[in-house]
């Protein structure tokens, strides 16, 4: 029975042992590996901040605030800019002749009109068919109903009575019927010189487009190159641009250009404008007016205020109306406004080298019964040239 009892507690004794064995490994296998060993790691060189120096200092003698010279602020330091230089002064192009020097800028007018007419005149028979062609050209070269009935009577009269058939004969016949059509007996000299006093004013009215600032730039030149001196008034105040472009083209050729504010009243510029020119002695004083529409009647009005307010000082001499002649039968309509307002005493006719309707001369100046005096032949400086009834004609008709 001893046996028995011994033999059962050395079995728990042995039991005991092994479960504590067990339980002591599986607490060895959960325990966290131990740290590594912490790598020597240099400390990375400090970055150099705002005033170090890239090598070590060296010492060098330093000045104390009394050493130092430091401005006294008497005089502020002055930057002196390169003066502008004053533009160049062109000398233009003497005016005499210069229609017959810009003739073969009339090359469309001369195919349409008078080589047309010179054909058809040179046909075997003159029949009424013919005749009916010939009115048609006349028409379609804008020289109007009425002068192209007076011109066609008197052409089909002298061929019945003088029986002309040769080439040079036509020539000859059509010519001096051109010419009196066109009217050799008006007066087309600018009036810039009245006798009793100094300065001679000009007014250059007409729409916008027709190229009025231009042409009074250009009719600048032409006064220049004739001897005299030039003062421009810039009152077409309601275009930015107008005033810039205008006193481009005067100091070009030495004219003093008087403006105003930007929207200002143009009567007061047009003033200004006399008022300096009598001062300073000018020949002339060239007036460009706003481009007005001549269907804005508040606008219209203004432009015969700008005639009153300047005829306060002196008469206005001359009042030259720019039109188009591209424009047709429209710029007819804008020429006979344009007399209701202002006294028109010319006509300038712009663009005429570009069109093949040379016959706005006739009907413009039949419809206000006032010459043309001035025509522009092309874009250049110096293409505005007085108006020369023969010249014109024999640019028309050709050699």
């Amino acid at each position: 029975m001893d046996i028995v009892i011994l033999a059962v507690v050395i079995a728990v004794v042995v039991l005991g042992a092994l479960g504590g064995l067990i339980v002591g490994s599986r607490r060895k296998k959960q325990l966290p590996p131990p740290p590594p060993a912490a790598p020597d790691i240099t400390a990375p060189p400090v970055e150099p901040h705002v005033g170090d120096e890239a090598e070590t200092p060296r010492e060098e003698p330093r000045r104390t605030i009394e050493e130092v010279d430091l401005p006294d602020g008497s005089a502020p330091v002055v930057v002196e800019e390169p003066p502008a230089e004053a533009p160049e002064i062109e000398i233009p192009e003497p005016t005499a002749g210069r229609l017959v020097r810009l003739r073969t800028r009339l090359s469309r007018s001369q195919n349409a009109l008078g080589k047309g007419l010179l054909t058809l005149l040179s046909r075997e028979h003159l029949d009424e068919d013919t005749w009916e062609e010939i009115e048609d050209t006349l028409l379609t070269a804008d020289v109007g109903v009425l002068p192209t009935q007076e011109l066609v009577e008197r052409l089909r009269e002298r061929v019945k009575v003088l029986g002309t058939r040769t080439p040079e004969g036509l020539r000859t016949l059509l010519r001096e019927e051109l010419v009196t059509l066109v009217g050799p007996d008006m007066d087309r000299v600018v009036k810039t010189e009245p006798e009793d006093r100094k300065p001679g004013i000009v007014m250059v009215v007409g729409v916008n487009g027709t190229g009025k600032t231009t042409t009074t730039g250009k009719l600048a030149r032409v006064l220049v190159a004739d001897g005299q001196s030039v003062v421009l008034g810039a009152a077409d105040t309601f275009r930015a641009a107008a005033a810039d472009q205008l006193q481009t083209w005067g100091e070009r050729v030495g004219a003093h250009t008087v403006r105003g504010p930007e929207g200002g009243d143009p009567a007061s510029v047009a003033f200004d404008a006399v008022k300096e020119g009598k001062e300073m002695g000018a020949n002339v004083v060239l007036i460009d007016t706003a481009g007005r529409l001549h269907t804005k009647t508040g606008l219209m009005d203004e432009l015969g205020k700008v005639k009153r307010v300047v005829e306060k000082q002196a008469p206005v001499d001359e009042v030259l109306l720019v039109l188009d002649a591209t424009t047709g039968q429209n710029g007819l309509v804008q020429a006979r406004v344009f007399s209701e307002v202002v006294d028109i005493t010319g006509i300038v006719l712009t663009k005429l080298d570009g069109t093949a309707k040379g016959g706005i001369v006739v009907a413009v100046q039949r419809e206000l019964g006032v010459p043309v005096k001035l025509v522009g032949l092309g874009e250049g400086a110096d293409d505005l040239a007085p108006f020369e009834p023969e010249a014109f004609v024999d640019a028309l008709i050709g050699e």
